[in-house]
């Protein structure tokens, strides 16, 4: 308990997110197993101070000016237990989800092949609904596990007291975090069969999205049943920049780092995409990107 006590001070966020771009942390821990996540937690109420989750620094963009208060990435939070027999998995929530992907393909079991390749972990995965290829978090989660932010016990929510729908669920809205997640998906599939359409889908990832480059993933979700990078292709906005960050010329709905970006130049490019397909096909374009540090963002 005694390294629980000597949080990292003024730490770069850029360094924990996978757009590379982001302020100082005023405090920032990376606790390697519940009882650390939990004493965390507990430390930042005990001390006053706000605390916030980036996970892996997935889905998210902070702001220049950093976040103040306690920061806890839960990216060392990993583990994986598989029961081939059942199918059903537990992982904590730091856990990559294409690691659980490939295990779960290595161990026969059929329901996440979509899964591979998505950037981030369990926890984030299971707040966003994250999905893909026809599948989504919703479809295998069985529970969760939790803890409010504020302190506490932690306690468990199931899948119908999650309100999941299109790339949502309850844990959008309230103070909790996410320290396991269950699954269960269908046993007694060929590996070598699951494992090709996991890799498939790998390869359609890799080929059609700037998979390389530092970025965020999706930037807005589909306002179904069009699709947003469609629609900000057809007005020709691949490749658009502002200061080092640029609008994917692979594929509209990414905006990626192509080196020495800022948070405000993102932010900046994901207004300029909704003002421009709001005016042009009276859309709105709701991001999938989570905020932190800027006021009002929606």
């Amino acid at each position: 308990m005694t390294r629980l006590l000597v949080p990292r001070a003024k730490a770069r966020l850029a360094k924990f997110t996978t757009w590379r771009v982001g302020g100082l942390a005023e405090w920032l821990a990376e606790p390697k197993s519940l009882e650390e996540t939990i004493a965390w937690v507990e430390w930042s109420k005990e001390k006053g101070l706000r605390c916030q989750v980036i996970g892996a620094g997935s889905n998210l963009l902070i702001h220049d000016d950093g976040l103040s208060g306690l920061c806890l990435c839960l990216r060392r939070l990993q583990c994986l237990i598989i029961d081939t027999n059942s199918g059903m998995i537990e992982a904590l929530a730091g856990e990559p989800i294409s690691s659980l992907s490939r295990r779960a393909a290595h161990a026969g079991l059929h329901g996440l092949e979509w899964a591979i390749g998505i950037p981030g972990t369990v926890g984030g995965a299971t707040v966003m609904n994250a999905g893909a290829q026809g599948g989504c978090i919703a479809d295998r989660l069985v529970s969760v596990r939790v803890i409010p932010i504020h302190g506490g016990d932690s306690f468990e929510l199931h899948h119908n007291e999650l309100s999941f729908a299109y790339r949502h669920s309850r844990l959008q809205q309230e103070n909790l975090v996410v320290l396991s997640a269950r699954f269960k998906l269908e046993p007694g599939y060929d590996p070598e069969q699951i494992g090709r359409k996991t890799h498939c889908n790998l390869n359609h990832r890799t080929n059609t999205q700037p998979y390389q480059q530092p970025s965020c993933g999706s930037v807005f979700r589909n306002p179904e049943p069009q699709k947003a990078g469609q629609l900000i292709e057809t007005l020709g906005l691949k490749g658009t920049r502002i200061g080092g960050a640029e609008i994917s010329t692979v594929h509209a709905n990414f905006i990626v780092n192509v080196g020495d970006a800022q948070a405000n130049d993102i932010n900046k490019l994901i207004y300029l995409v909704q003002e421009r397909v709001e005016s042009q096909h009276n859309l709105y374009l709701h991001p999938e990107v989570k905020r932190l540090g800027f006021a009002a963002a929606v």
